[in-house]
């Protein structure tokens, strides 16, 4: 064992990479039940403590399961920035996020997009939400274009208006494109990659980005328990177990659905 890594043992860091992936995929899981699952069998009920604002047994569930929803995603781009600097391919990593995108729409869709209606005539896909990986990919692409600028000899005006335009046009983007979070989860990886020497004031400015979004998000700041223990080591060898997950786990939530007779 390193000296860092006895280091981080002796301080109480005890929190691989896989452990912070584990935490995010189960946060991720419970989010998305309570967005399928909960949502279609309790769905009168939560509708109607939205708009008379009497809080039931059913609409305090499905927003506890969505609260507890709102650590993943912090923690995700924390690993986004984290797997860029260990990677060996940059470009590999960026096709794999976008491969992954594009394999993880139709299950997307399927179970947050689509009703019974629309799939039994034979509709499976949707243009107006498109999953997460299309925001992480679009995050991905300007930080790797920051570090290719940062290695250049250009002044710093130069550098800045450069991160600027390509920040701004994958908002724009991710806008288009209606992503899971949008412009709001690119500029909170943006931000989680530009603080990321300061691990924890780098998460809590992505997650005061992303409290524009909804304020829901004020739960994120939970993230910042598992964070500080969090020891900069890998783990086990898990890395495609977030990519495969993400697919399978709404492909077998909407089937779920279905099977039990909710859609």
């Amino acid at each position: 064992m390193c000296e860092k890594e006895l280091c981080a043992k002796a301080n109480g860091f005890f929190l691989t990479g896989s452990a912070l992936k584990i935490i995010a995929l189960v946060c991720m899981l419970i989010d998305h039940t309570a967005c399928t699952v909960v949502n279609d069998l309790c769905h009168e009920e939560i509708m109607a403590a939205v708009q008379t604002g009497n809080v039931s047994t059913e609409y305090t569930v499905y927003i506890v399961m969505r609260a507890i929803g709102r650590l993943a995603f912090p923690i995700y781009i924390f690993l986004l920035t984290e797997g860029l600097q260990h990677t060996r391919d940059k470009r590999m990593y960026f096709v794999r996020m976008l491969f992954f995108a594009g394999v993880s729409e139709i299950p997307f869709d399927l179970a947050m997009n689509l009703s019974k209606q629309e799939i039994f005539a034979g509709k499976i896909i949707e243009f107006h939400s498109q999953n997460v990986f299309w925001t992480l990919s679009l995050g991905l692409l300007v930080m790797i274009g920051m570090e290719t600028i940062q290695n250049t000899n250009w002044r710093l005006w130069i550098k800045v208006i450069w991160n600027l335009g390509m920040t701004l046009a994958a908002m724009a983007a991710a806008d288009l494109l209606h992503t899971d979070y949008g412009a709001i989860g690119v500029l909170a990886i943006v931000m989680m990659y530009l603080l990321r020497r300061k691990k924890m004031l780098a998460f809590s400015a992505a997650v005061i980005v992303l409290l524009a979004s909804s304020w829901l998000e004020v739960f994120a700041f939970a993230a910042c328990l598992p964070l500080a223990y969090y020891n900069g080591r890998r783990g086990w060898k898990g890395k495609w177990l977030f990519y495969v997950f993400y697919p399978l786990h709404l492909l077998l939530l909407w089937l779920f659905c279905v099977a039990a007779g909710l859609r």
